[in-house]
Formats: structure tokens, sequence, C-alpha cells
């Protein structure tokens, strides 16, 4: 596959990905599928939201950071204007600015699951309180409440919090590994390109 080729379907690739990376932190506002709680958060009151969520790795991160250089990389690979060397050098500058989106999601996310959700639950002194219970554990040993099913009880609201964030958190940890490896590998094919043009039809291009 010519240098020219291998970024339109880097391209291609990584638009479903920024876009689900974007849905993936819309939806994470909205615990038990409810405004009330980003609205709450909002007000100044109780802090019922997610910290990581609000830290916004999926939307700016893994979304737009990655999303604006998919156009490019998706330009680079067609027949015209940014089919050529200089087209594959600035498609190195904007992998490279997707690799860090995409990583800074990763992290996000990676901190999401290890600290687990804000949720209203009981304290030591059986007082019902909003807050983080899972944080104190932060490894993915076998003592994290993501192996232990049976503690994710201790959230009384929002409804099945624990759930809604570690299936959306894990969606995007692996969305942000994905467009990773597409970003560095377009850093790697538009070097290529750089150095030895890209190819179509009519063979290789200067």
């Amino acid at each position: 596959m010519c240098t020219g080729k291998c970024a339109k379907f880097i391209g291609v690739s990584l638009y479903p990905l920024a876009v689900a990376a974007i849905i993936c932190n819309i939806l994470l506002f909205f615990p038990a599928w409810d405004t009330k709680y980003v609205l709450e958060d909002n007000k100044g009151g109780n802090k019922t939201i997610t910290e990581e969520v609000k830290y916004m790795g999926g939307l700016v991160g893994g979304g737009i950071m990655v999303l604006i250089p998919a156009i490019h990389i998706h330009a680079t690979g067609k027949q015209g204007c940014c089919a050529n060397r200089c087209g594959m050098f600035l498609s190195i500058a904007f992998a490279a600015v997707g690799v860090v989106g995409s990583l800074y999601s990763l992290v996000v996310a990676s901190l999401g699951l290890v600290n687990g959700p804000t949720c209203l639950f009981e304290d030591s002194e059986k007082q019902l309180t909003w807050g983080t219970p899972f944080m104190s554990n932060k490894e993915f040993g076998n003592d994290s409440y993501l192996f232990d099913p049976n503690s994710w009880n201790k959230c009384k609201q929002p409804e099945n919090v624990v759930e809604f964030n570690v299936i959306l958190f894990s969606i995007l940890l692996v969305l942000g590994i994905l467009e990773t490896l597409l970003c560095a590998f377009q850093m790697i094919n538009g070097l290529f390109g750089c150095l030895c043009g890209t190819c179509g039809k009519k063979g290789r291009q200067a």
C-alpha cells in the first residue's frame, strides 16, 4: 500500500473513533440518563458529576484533537494539493497533535476507571454523602472495585452509575489506544511520504 492510500485509510478510520469518543464523553455527563445531576453540579451545590468527566478527555482529546488531524490526513491521501511531500510533512505535525489528544483521552479514561464514579453513598458515620467511595484504592489489583461487582451497590445514586462509568470509560480507553496507534503510524507513514512522495494512479507524485 502506497503512502497516499495508507494516509487515506488512516484518516477515514479516525473519523468514527473521534465521533465515538465525543459521544461517550457527552453521555458521561448524564448518569442514569438524567439531566438533573449535571444541572445540580453546575449550580455549585453537591458535586454530582465524576471529576474525570469534566476533564473532557473524550470530547477535546480523543474527539476534536483527533478529528481535525483526521481531516488533513484524509486529504493527504487524495489526489490534489495535499497529496504531495509538503502535505505529507504537514500530516506528521497533525498526526502528532492527534497522538497528544488521544493520549490525553486515554489517561483521563484510565483515571476515571481507577478512581471510580462520584455518587451518593454511606460514609463511615452512616451518613449519605456525595463523593468517590472507591477512590481509596487506586490500583488495578484484585482488591479494585472493578473486580468486585458486589461492592458497586455502595453507590445509591445515580442508579447503576458504576456500570455506566465503567462501560463508557472502558470504551474511551480502547478508542484512545486505537487513535494513538493510528496517529503514530501516520507519523511514520508521513515521514516516508515526505521523503519518497505519494503514489497514485499515475505513479509517484512529488
